[in-house]
C-alpha cells in the first residue's frame, strides 16, 4: 500500500511540479469568485456556473500544459502562433457575428472571439522580435515592433472592437517598455493620438461609441437612455457599503437595473452584495496575481521570458483598472471584461493561457552555473 501511494504522490508531484502554487492559489480564488457572484448575478442559475466552471477546467488544463512548456520552446515556435492567430482575426470580419460588429465566430458548440488570441501571441510575437535586438530598441526595431502590433490591431479595430483592441496594443506597448523605450516615445505616440482626436471623432468611432464618450463626460444628460449603465453601476456600488447586503440579495442586478450584470458590469454586483470589504479582497487577490507575475519576470534569466512575463502582467493589471474605471464611471464604457470574473469562455481561457505561460517561465528558468 505504501508503494501505491509513494508513486501516485510522485505521479503528482511530477504533473504539478511546473505550477506556480502560490500564482495558481490566487487565480483558484478569484475564479471561485467569480462562480459565486456569477450565481447570484444570472439569478442563482446551475447551468450558468457549470457553463462557467466547464469553461475555467479547459482553461486550467491550458494552464498546466503551457506550463510544461519551456520558454526556448515558446520562442521558437512564437512566430506560427501569431501568424496563425492573425487568419481567424482575418476571417471574423466576414463571417463574424456580434451586436455592435463582426466579434464572434459561430462554431456551432460555443461562440469563438479571436481577439482574445491576440491577448496572448502579441506580446509573445513582440517580445521574440525584440529579444533579437540590442537594448533599447534602435528607431529600425521600434519601427518593425509598431507593425507587429499595429497589424492585428487595425483588424480588431475593423470589427469593430474598440476595448480589445485598445488591449491588444497595450500589451504589445508594454514589451516595447520592458525592453528599455524611453518615456518620450510613449509621450510622442499620445501626442500623436491626441492630435488625431478630432478626425477619428468625425471619421471613424461608430456613433455608438461617440454615445459612451459623451456619456462618460456627462451620465446625468440622459439618465434613462445612454447614462443609465453607469448611473445604475454607481448605484449598486454605493449601495453595498462596508460589508455589502449579502449574496444573492443585491437589488439592481436581480431588478435588472443593472445591464451586462454576468460580463462587462459583474464587478457592481460584487460591490453591492459583497461591499467594501469584498471589494478590498477581490483587489487583493489581482494585485497579488499581478505582484507574483512581476517577480516571476524579473527572476527569469532571457530576455524573452522576462520580456513576456512582464507584459502579461501588466497587461492583465489594465484589464482590471480598465474594468473598474468603467463599472465606477472613472472611464468611459468599452466591453472590457473583469478578469475571471465575468462570464464568458475566449477570455477567461486566453487569461489562463498567460498564466500557464508565465508558470513555465518559472518552472523553467536555468540555474546559475549551468
Amino acid at each position: 500500500m505504501s508503494v501505491i501511494l509513494r508513486w501516485l504522490f510522485d505521479l503528482l508531484w511530477r504533473a504539478m511540479r511546473t505550477l506556480d502554487l502560490p500564482l495558481l492559489g490566487a487565480l483558484l480564488a478569484l475564479m471561485g469568485i467569480g462562480l459565486a457572484v456569477l450565481y447570484s448575478a444570472g439569478g442563482k442559475s446551475e447551468a450558468l456556473v457549470m457553463a462557467q466552471g466547464s469553461r475555467f477546467a479547459v482553461g486550467l488544463v491550458v494552464l498546466w500544459a503551457l506550463s510544461r512548456v519551456s520558454p526556448i520552446q515558446l520562442r521558437n515556435i512564437t512566430p506560427l502562433v501569431y501568424a496563425v492567430c492573425l487568419l481567424p482575426l482575418v476571417a471574423v470580419l466576414f463571417i463574424g457575428q456580434g451586436k455592435h460588429g463582426a466579434h464572434w465566430i459561430n462554431l456551432g458548440v460555443f461562440y469563438f472571439q479571436p481577439a482574445e488570441l491576440l491577448k496572448l501571441s502579441l506580446p509573445m510575437m513582440v517580445a521574440w522580435y525584440l529579444n533579437r535586438e540590442p537594448s533599447p530598441p534602435s528607431l529600425r526595431a521600434v519601427l518593425v515592433a509598431a507593425v507587429l502590433i499595429g497589424v492585428p490591431t487595425g483588424l480588431i479595430l475593423l470589427q469593430p472592437d474598440f476595448g480589445t483592441a485598445m488591449l491588444v496594443g497595450i500589451s504589445g506597448a508594454f514589451v516595447l517598455y520592458l525592453a528599455g523605450l524611453s518615456w518620450w516615445w510613449f509621450a510622442a505616440a499620445l501626442g500623436t493620438i491626441a492630435a488625431g482626436a478630432p478626425a477619428a471623432w468625425f471619421w471613424l468611432l461608430m456613433p455608438y461609441q461617440k454615445d459612451r464618450i459623451l456619456t462618460f463626460l456627462d451620465p446625468e444628460s440622459d439618465p434613462l437612455g445612454a447614462g443609465w449603465n453607469i448611473i445604475q453601476s454607481k448605484i449598486a456600488i454605493g449601495g453595498g457599503g462596508m460589508s455589502g447586503k449579502g449574496w444573492g440579495d443585491g437589488t439592481q442586478a436581480h431588478l435588472n437595473y443593472i445591464p451586462e450584470h454576468t460580463t462587462d458590469f459583474i464587478f457592481a454586483v460584487l460591490s453591492e452584495e459583497f461591499g467594501w470589504i469584498g471589494v478590498v479582497v477581490t483587489l487583493g487577490l489581482y494585485l497579488f496575481v499581478v505582484g507574483r507575475c512581476l517577480w516571476i519576470a524579473a527572476e527569469a534569466r532571457d530576455g524573452y521570458s522576462r520580456l513576456l512575463a512582464g507584459a502579461l502582467a501588466l497587461a492583465f493589471c489594465v484589464y482590471v483598472l480598465v474594468n473598474g474605471g468603467m463599472v465606477a464611471g472613472l472611464l468611459p464604457v468599452v466591453g472590457v471584461p473583469m478578469p475571471l470574473l465575468s462570464y464568458g469562455g475566449t477570455s477567461a481561457i486566453s487569461l489562463l493561457a498567460g498564466m500557464g505561460v508565465v508558470m513555465a517561465v518559472r518552472a523553467h528558468r536555468p540555474v546559475h552555473g549551468r
